[in-house]
Parts: structure tokens; sequence; C-alpha cells
């Protein structure tokens, strides 16, 4: 019987040819152009009052779930948000430990940690060293305080020490 021919039910039909010399080439996909692809949706949930959910929703986009878990139609993507000072880290670690554990709602995806200053300036050395206890469990994207938030403008681009979460969240307008 030749290679191209198979038997079926007592007769003889072309077939597939299943002796293939080289490399056999895979089906190329398009690449995705830049101005098809949507950037990813994600939950801004707070671990503490004023940590600025509502602030880096605004300005990023995505939902602004306050200090609640994300609800059914929202995004399973989440972004914990939390202030760089003492109790705010100390929130987010416990936050992080939710997660750790298992007892975060089934079907969320925790992305990463955002930390708000809570001032300007560089941190205290102590605090510093809390924010490098959280980035080595999970990636951590810092947002500078920016004075014209505080005064409620929320327009223009997001701050150039933020790229990072800009990138993230596709908002680099």
């Amino acid at each position: 019987m030749r290679s191209d021919m198979h038997v079926q039910q007592g007769r003889s039909e072309p077939g597939p040819e299943i002796w293939i010399r080289g490399p056999v080439p895979l089906p190329e996909e398009p690449p995705l152009s830049p101005a098809v692809a949507t950037p990813r949706r994600f939950s801004w949930v707070g671990v503490h009052g004023g940590a600025g959910v509502t602030t880096l929703a605004t300005v990023y986009g995505g939902q602004d779930c306050g200090r609640l878990w994300p609800g059914p139609s929202d995004p399973r993507s989440v972004l914990l948000v939390a202030r760089t000072h003492a109790a705010g880290l100390a929130a987010a670690l416990g936050a992080l430990e939710i997660f750790r554990r298992g007892e975060a709602p089934h079907g969320l995806d925790l992305d990463a940690v955002v930390l708000v200053a809570d001032a300007p300036g560089r941190l205290p050395r102590p605090l510093a060293e809390r924010v490098k206890v959280i980035e080595s469990a999970i990636d951590v994207y810092r947002v500078p305080w920016v004075p014209a938030w505080r005064l409620g403008e929320l327009g223009g681009r997001p701050p150039r020490a933020a790229v990072a979460l800009a990138r993230l969240t596709g908002r680099s307008r």
C-alpha cells in the first residue's frame, strides 16, 4: 500500500502524508497592534481609609471599590492601595497576609500594591524598611506626593515618577 493511502472498510482512499521531512512550520499568529490592544482593567481596593483609591481610579482608570472587595461584575485583577505612613504600610501587610492565607474572595487576582506618598519628600528609614518587606512579597508601584491632587486637580498626565503604574494601567496619556 502506498504511504498516501489508508485502508478504510476494505477500500483504499487517499489520506494525509504521514512522513514529512524537516521541521513542521507552526502557524503564525499576527502580532497585536498597540492600537488594537485594550488596557487591562483593575479594581482598586484601599486597605485603609484615605488611601487614595478614588483619586487613582480617576487618574488611571479602573473600578473604584473603596475598601470593599470587588463585586461579581468588577474586574478580578486587584491593585491594593495604601499610604506610606506606618498605619498604611501595616494595613498593606495585613491585606497581603489575607491573600497569602487564601482568605480573599475566590477568583481575585492580586496584581500589585500601590503605595501613595503620605507626604512630600523621602520616607523615614523605618517606613522605607517596611516598604522593602512588601516589595519582597509582590510588585509595588509608588505614587509620589502630587500637590495638584490635593486640590482636586486630577486632569493632565499622571506623575512622571509613576510611569510604571501608567504603563500597567494603560493610562500614560
